[in-house]
């Protein structure tokens, strides 16, 4: 010990004396030079074996303590070396934890960001020159800069507007709305033409309706009172028949009619408007055997509150699908070889709609059994029987024309992932006024475009792309939305996050819906629960949709419908979709798809706030882009397929007993459930435990996230002859609802009078086999993709 405190006691000389290499001293005799050499090295030696062993003292001779002397004067500025650098280094590795810490919150960087917090804990783009902007900055920022004012101009002007597809008024309309996005310095503009067959009256050869005698001949003509209206690719030609009344046009009416020894089969239909869209009526009727079609709007189906006139038709569609049907599967450009087939969903009949006073006097004709009472509408001086009942012959001359479509398109870039897209559309054509039918979806697109541009020059800088489109011929069944995705199919599900369509956004302000893909449905309660109701003061719109006792979800979450663009990007496209709507509680807005469809009218329906709802669909919508462009991770809740795909098999389960007596089971799907929700956990946890401020890797997991929906489409059947195939959206034998029907047929067999049932397929067991295989190994597929890489899998099957 003292030899230690004496080795720390010496003098700045005497430390400064040692020397860390031998020293050769100059002695006359060589064998003591020699002897002096020897006793360095082997202090040296000593030194360093000293400083292994943490310079231990030991009890030595006294040529241990002359060692112990020269060790003391060698070890000392080695000691304050090491001592400096090892404080040195503690210093450094603490800077650098520092820096990492502090760099996600970094609010002086060069770059500018915007960063976001919102109520589920998420934080968004960290990089910003100046203020920070959080979630609640954006929100009032959105708010700010939205005018409700603005939306009620809009929607008044567009109104006014002669669009119908084709027309110069469209033309027009489509370069003035390009214009507007140059104008907003949106990061690019472009507009896409597509050349499509669509089809339109002839104003030479009117369709016709008239009375035929027993004889075959005409006996009288009933006019057409709103001869305009048409329906879109009825099919051309006449046909003669009985009428019979079908009342709504489902496969259950026709059945009942069977039942009740009225054949469809060569007749022709009346059916009232509602329940489901045109095509499909005329679809169950082709599928029966019937010759024709008549559809009406029976006023018991409308609001008593909102009267449509009984001398209007209603304009509709009578394509079982969407897109150009003459170039199904294909993108209708100019000069593009098509192959000579046509979509598969068009009708083999003619279809014409007819007013409700036209109706009456038809089904005044009518013989035969009274209808069932759910059957009875409510025209006046009217028995409602089923017929059949005079011979009527129908001709319709529409006729297909090849007309430019223009969709107009501007971007905002987005800044971490420019490739990833947020997209917005609305359908910007119209037959008639079309004030509900798309001028209020044009208006909100045109307000959004105003206000994120606006945003954007006040320091918002979203971190995906935000992709604004105005569709045009989406009267024709979303031709425009359509061909877009035919024609970009093979990058859209790669790029495209989300889509959200601002089509039928206010219908009416008692209810509110979202039709929409089940990734969304979190996302959306969040966002319910920060808008203001524009009907009840001090609510959100969450407290104004929920009912005590009743789920959310029950209330305001419906599947997407065929006629709605956004089930084109999610069915055919592999897109999570969303459409929002407001409606009135009861029978639906009567207007829609007539003349009458006008800003009065409109505007009276919502007793004059329609201003205020749709600025709170835009207030939905906004903050819903916010979050999708905005968050590090995509807010898309993929593990919600499980609880999807448990529901659905829930259905099955009533098949059970008939599955096992063919020797068949349903232990495959649950497997590939099993499988599919393990893989969800283990990716949620994976992106929990993970560094959300490594760019590289929220990449990765938001196109892993992004591709979900994709998953859900079938590997298995052609796009060109099923182009939806989606297994729970989809139509086709390769989804869960043609399976369920098949396996309905199998209860069915043996009941009912065989003679009628010529038009209802017959129980395959191969083809079963088939679709249990098809939808099995689409649900085995979605699993194994979500699980990442091809050493991540792991399954029994």
């Amino acid at each position: 010990m003292e030899r230690l405190q004496g080795f720390f006691l010496k003098s700045p000389q005497d430390l400064s004396s040692h020397h860390p290499y031998i020293i050769y001293k100059q002695e006359e005799e060589e064998n003591q030079g020699k002897q002096l050499e020897e006793d360095e090295i082997q202090e040296e030696e000593e030194d360093s074996a000293a400083l292994i062993m943490d310079m231990e003292l030991r009890a030595t001779n006294q040529q241990g303590r002359k060692w112990g002397k020269h060790r003391r004067q060698n070890l000392t500025p080695k000691i304050v070396t090491y001592f400096i650098l090892i404080n040195l280094l503690i210093f450094i590795v603490a800077f650098l934890l520092g820096y990492i810490a502090f760099r996600g919150s970094c609010q002086s960087c060069k770059v500018s960001v915007s960063e976001v917090n919102d109520d589920l804990g998420y934080e968004l783009a960290p990089e910003t020159s100046g203020s920070t902007l959080y979630w609640a900055d954006l929100r009032e920022m959105f708010h700010k800069y939205l005018d409700e004012e603005h939306l009620k101009s809009s929607i008044r002007t567009i109104s006014l507007l002669e669009r119908s597809s084709g027309s110069p008024g469209m033309t027009t309309l489509s370069y003035q709305i390009r214009d507007m996005f140059y104008q907003q310095k949106l990061d690019h503009v472009w507009i896409d033409t597509h050349y499509v067959g669509l089809q339109f009256p002839d104003p030479a050869q009117p369709n016709t309706l008239h009375w035929i005698d027993g004889s075959g001949n005409i006996s009288g003509e009933l006019q057409l009172e709103d001869p305009d209206v048409y329906c879109p690719y009825s099919a051309k030609g006449s046909a003669i028949g009985g009428l019979i009344y079908a009342n709504y046009g489902h496969l259950k009416d026709m059945l009942a009619l069977q039942e009740k020894g009225l054949d469809p089969k060569g007749h022709l239909l009346l059916v009232r408007i509602g329940h489901m869209s045109f095509a499909e009526k005329v679809s169950n009727a082709e599928a029966f055997g019937a010759l024709g079609v008549l559809i009406y709007p029976d006023p018991a189906d409308i609001h008593k509150k909102l009267r449509l006139s009984n001398h209007t038709a209603v304009y509709g569609h009578v394509h079982l699908g969407t897109g150009d049907p003459y170039t199904p599967g294909f993108p209708s450009f100019n000069q593009t070889q098509f192959p000579p087939v046509e979509s598969s969903g068009l009708p083999s009949i003619p279809v014409q709609p007819i007013s409700a006073n036209m109706a009456a006097q038809l089904l005044r004709k009518l013989s035969g059994p009274k209808a069932p009472s759910e059957w009875k509408g409510t025209l006046s001086d009217t028995q409602y029987r089923l017929g059949p009942g005079p011979t009527l012959r129908l001709i319709v001359n529409n006729h297909r024309a090849s007309t430019p479509i223009i969709s107009i398109f501007g971007c905002i870039e987005g800044r971490s992932e420019p490739d990833h897209y947020i997209v917005i559309g609305a359908q910007r054509d119209a037959w008639g006024p079309g004030a509900a039918k798309s001028a209020v979806g044009t208006a909100i697109l045109l307000e959004l475009v105003r206000t994120f541009s606006a945003m954007v020059r006040n320091g918002f800088q979203p971190r995906r792309s935000l992709l604004f489109i105005s569709w045009d011929a989406g009267d024709f069944g979303n031709v425009g939305a359509t061909e877009w995705l035919e024609g970009y199919l093979t990058m859209l599900h790669l790029k495209a996050a989300v889509y959200v369509s601002l089509d039928n956004a206010v219908l009416g302000d008692d209810q509110f819906h979202a039709k929409t893909s089940p990734l969304l449905t979190s996302l959306i309660k969040s966002i319910l629960k920060q808008v203001d109701s524009p009907n009840h003061s001090g609510q959100t719109l969450y407290d104004q949709v929920v009912i005590t006792g009743q789920s959310w979800e029950a209330e305001v979450i419906q599947p997407l419908p065929m006629d709605s663009s956004a089930y084109s990007f999610t069915a055919f496209g592999g897109v999570p979709a969303v459409e929002f709507s407001f409606t009135e509680e009861g029978p639906p807005y009567p207007f829609l798809n007539t003349k009458e469809d006008t800003f009065e009218n409109l505007h009276g329906a919502l007793q004059g706030r329609l201003p205020a709802v749709a600025r709170a669909v835009a207030m939905v919508v906004g903050q819903l882009l916010i979050r999708l462009s905005q968050d590090r991770l995509l807010p898309l809740d993929f593990g919600c397929y499980g609880d999807v795909i448990l529901k659905h098999i829930g259905r099955l389960n009533e098949f059970s007993g008939d599955l096992k007596a063919r020797g068949l089971t349903l232990q495959w799907i649950y497997s590939a459930r099993g499988d599919y929700i393990r893989s969800a956990e283990k990716l949620q946890k994976e992106i929990y435990s993970s560094e959300e401020s490594n760019e590289r890797l929220m990449r990765m997991y938001n196109v892993q996230i992004m591709r979900v929906e994709f998953y859900f489409l079938s590997q298995y059947v052609s796009p060109a002859i099923y182009p939806f195939r989606h297994i729970f959206l989809g139509q086709g034998n390769h989804t869960l609802r043609a399976l369920l029907e098949h396996l309905q047929l199998l209860r069915d067999e043996g009941t009912g009078d065989s003679s009628l049932r010529y038009s209802r397929p017959h129980f395959e067991e191969g083809l079963l086999r088939r679709q249990l295989a098809l939808l099995t190994w689409t649900l085995q597929g979605a699993a194994n993709a979500l699980s990442g890489d091809v050493w991540n899998i792991d399954n029994n099957f």
